[in-house]
């Protein structure tokens, strides 16, 4: 709102219209106010959940050693956090830009989705929530309507690289003039560091690009859909999410920012997208909405982000990767979300399977991973085995664990932004 303003009183000559322009400007303006809303309306948002006594009930030990010190604690706190992005976007974001105007609807979709299931558990008192297929058919929409999208709309386009031989000898990397639809994307650790999803697909001849399209939109399904639940399954400790997520944007904001760059994008070798920086506005605005909920969800928390938060959350990773390309270095910077997911599907997993035998057996003391290495020996079954049962040999509180997972993010992070230069 507040960009076309300025674009409008520039013509006036008016001073400080056209800073405006630079994306720098409308980056960090939107990370202080996200940063501000966050502080003000997560304060106002929590006296209210208190006195309508919308509040978290005592967690089941079992699971949380810590839980009797989180009852009465106001969930649905992801209301907080959309509300802290979206409105710096309204205002300092380009709001006809296609990459943007998806960002908007994952943010509302499943923050919406989450909504639901956190009011049928804290105002319908079903601890249940909402069924896990709806969950997962609302992450297939999305996925299916971003994959379609990028499909679909001219302005969702890249200019290659393409390497010109010059008269010394060396090389120089530029782009292609005209941008193009493509289903390229960025790999991790080769040389020319891009994979064509319709290259599989040579032998259907004129037909090979429809393919890939549709392959594209099968990966998109798949990468909102897991990585939304890996965020799901990582918040399960004061803190822990929002700091990771927080780390995780920053990143993603990098990239976005070095691909909406030509000659950033020259200089690494890598697809020029344009429109892609208006991603580095909304990454900026959800840092600044991850670290400001931090203010009140960091040890000992006094608000939670519920399903409101966490599926929103999730699904701002998956769809910002995909739309700047990087969907396949997802596994490496969200790491962590990934190493969660895989350890539910084992437990979950190697338990059924030896359950036919007649035995209990566990690999893990518990899971997601972060809650192995709280898990007291005390509250663990006495029926069962566990593989791992001395992993680790002693137990940590939450603060360690989850100031620890920031700094495995952090590493995992680095490791990514590096990867545009390992090859």
């Amino acid at each position: 709102m507040l960009y076309y303003i300025f674009r409008f009183l520039e013509q006036f000559d008016i001073p400080g219209a056209h800073i405006w322009h630079y994306i720098s400007f409308r980056a960090l303006a939107a990370l202080i106010l996200s940063l501000i809303i966050s502080a003000w309306f997560g304060e106002k948002f929590i006296v209210y959940m208190k006195r309508k006594n919308y509040c978290e009930v005592q967690r089941d030990r079992s699971i949380d050693p810590f839980g009797i010190q989180k009852k009465g604690v106001p969930s649905m706190g992801g209301i907080i956090i959309i509300v802290s992005i979206l409105l710096p976007i309204l205002l300092f974001g380009r709001m006809r830009n296609i990459y943007l105007i998806l960002m908007i609807v994952t943010t509302a979709w499943l923050g919406l989705i989450g909504f639901i299931d956190d009011y049928i558990k804290n105002f319908k008192k079903d601890k249940d929530g909402l069924k896990p297929r709806y969950k997962l058919i609302g992450q297939v929409v999305l996925g299916l309507v971003v994959g379609l999208t990028l499909w679909a709309s001219p302005d969702a386009t890249i200019n290659q690289t393409t390497i010109v031989e010059k008269t010394d000898g060396n090389s120089l990397v530029t782009h292609k003039s005209e941008p193009e639809k493509s289903t390229i994307t960025t790999i991790p650790f080769v040389k020319n560091h891009n994979l064509d999803y319709s290259k599989p697909f040579e032998f259907l001849g004129n037909y090979k690009h429809a393919a890939g399209w549709v392959l594209f939109v099968i990966i998109t399904i798949l990468v909102v859909t897991a990585v939304s639940n890996g965020a799901n399954l990582n918040d399960g400790m004061d803190g822990m999410l929002a700091g990771n997520s927080a780390i995780i944007g920053t990143a993603l904001g990098v990239f976005a920012y070095v691909s909406s760059h030509i000659e950033f994008a020259s200089y690494l070798n890598i697809m020029y997208i344009p429109g892609s920086q208006e991603l580095v506005v909304f990454f900026f605005a959800f840092i600044g909405a991850m670290i400001g909920f931090l203010w009140y969800n960091s040890y000992p928390a006094q608000v939670f982000m519920g399903d409101t938060g966490s599926l929103m959350i999730g699904g701002i990773i998956g769809v910002g990767a995909i739309i700047i390309h990087k969907e396949l270095l997802l596994p490496i910077l969200c790491g962590i979300f990934f190493v969660e997911s895989l350890s539910v599907l084992m437990q979950q997993g190697y338990f059924k399977l030896m359950k036919r035998k007649g035995k209990r057996v566990r690999i893990f003391r518990a899971a997601p991973i972060h809650d192995n290495f709280r898990k007291l020996d005390s509250q663990l079954d006495e029926n069962s085995h566990y593989i791992l049962r001395n992993w680790p040999k002693r137990q940590f509180h939450e603060t360690k664990i989850t100031v620890r997972f920031w700094i495995t993010s952090i590493i995992l992070a680095a490791i990514t932004i590096i990867t545009l230069k390992i090859r």
